[in-house]
């Protein structure tokens, strides 16, 4: 309940952070998204919501949007990487500590879609964490897999944290951010709602 809690009111959470730590919210900032993105068992973590609200608090607070967004896709770029070589070399022995629901449905989505996964999976919740972790259970080669890595970091970080800065301070919208930040949960999630509606059809 705490994290759902602070998921839906992550803008308070990270003003007040913001506003008592000053630059040292960057590295929270950067763990957050660093371990979101590189330890496969945590895959809970806000990821597109706190982007947003990061970019609609930099707006208005001491943090800088051109710093914010290369220390994101730093720990975006970094965490990947991480749960890739966790994959390639410990992947085999945790395999069968992670969740396996998860773990099923992210092979079958790597099946489907191949390296390109790795990039479209930055916009999907869950299969953002476990993606890269197969990758390397599965040897993907690194030159292929560094490529969307680095663009689907960047283009994830970018797009999230500017709607922030550039939309989060709509009156409309800061008065019902609670509500944004639902709609952005839910609006990563029907990619995996649609493939689980489909294997659902065509068994």
């Amino acid at each position: 309940m705490d994290i759902i809690n602070i998921i839906l009111h992550i803008d308070i959470y990270l003003t007040e952070i913001v506003n008592i730590y000053g630059i040292l919210s960057y590295f929270l900032l950067f763990a957050v998204i660093f371990i979101e993105t590189g330890l496969v068992f945590v895959p809970f973590l806000p990821g597109d919501s706190l982007l947003f609200a990061a970019g609609a608090i930099s707006a208005i607070s001491s943090l800088n949007i051109y710093t914010l967004i290369i220390i994101l896709w730093i720990a975006a770029f970094l965490g990947d990487t991480t749960n890739y070589f966790i994959g390639k070399f410990l992947g085999n022995k945790l395999s069968t500590k992670v969740n396996q629901e998860y773990l099923i449905r992210t092979q079958e989505f790597y099946k489907k879609y191949g390296g390109i996964t790795i990039f479209i999976a930055r916009f999907i919740p869950i299969i953002r964490t476990f993606a890269p972790f197969v990758a390397g259970l599965g040897k993907m080669d690194y030159k292929k897999f560094i490529t969307y890595n680095v663009a689907g970091g960047l283009v994830w970080v970018l797009i999230f944290t500017l709607s922030g800065y550039f939309l989060g301070n709509i009156p409309q919208i800061k008065e019902n951010f609670s509500i944004i930040i639902i709609f952005i949960i839910l609006l990563s999630f029907i990619p995996i709602i649609f493939e689980f509606i489909k294997n659902k059809k065509s068994k």
